[in-house]
């Protein structure tokens, strides 16, 4: 089970966006994580008249590494670290670890 998954609302920690906030939109093999909004970079692309695609200056996310990452934990507002518990009927969940709240619950 991971700590972070696509879907999460995640706050960056650490490099040029820090403290912006942002959801999970991919995942990669990697451990890096596609986040919206964050770690925008500008890409200049060639036009190509086979395909329609026209030139310029694109902006487009990129993956950042998850240990730039933390779960926001709604109750707080801030990125807190997340743990694994085993409830009762057997299943395995991810708990914040500043309150021991279940994460999606």
């Amino acid at each position: 089970m991971d700590k972070l998954k696509k879907g999460d609302q995640v706050v960056v920690i650490t490099g040029k966006d820090r403290g912006k906030q942002g959801e999970i939109l991919k995942r990669g093999e990697d451990g890096k994580f596609l986040v919206q909004g964050i770690n925008i970079v500008k890409k200049h692309t060639k036009p190509n008249p086979a395909i329609g695609a026209t030139g310029g200056i694109l902006e487009k996310e990129m993956p950042i590494q998850g240990s730039n990452l933390a779960l926001l934990n709604p109750a707080t507002g801030k990125g807190d670290k997340v743990g694994f518990k085993i409830l009762d009927d057997g299943r395995k969940v991810r708990v914040f670890k500043s309150n021991g709240e279940v994460v999606g619950a």
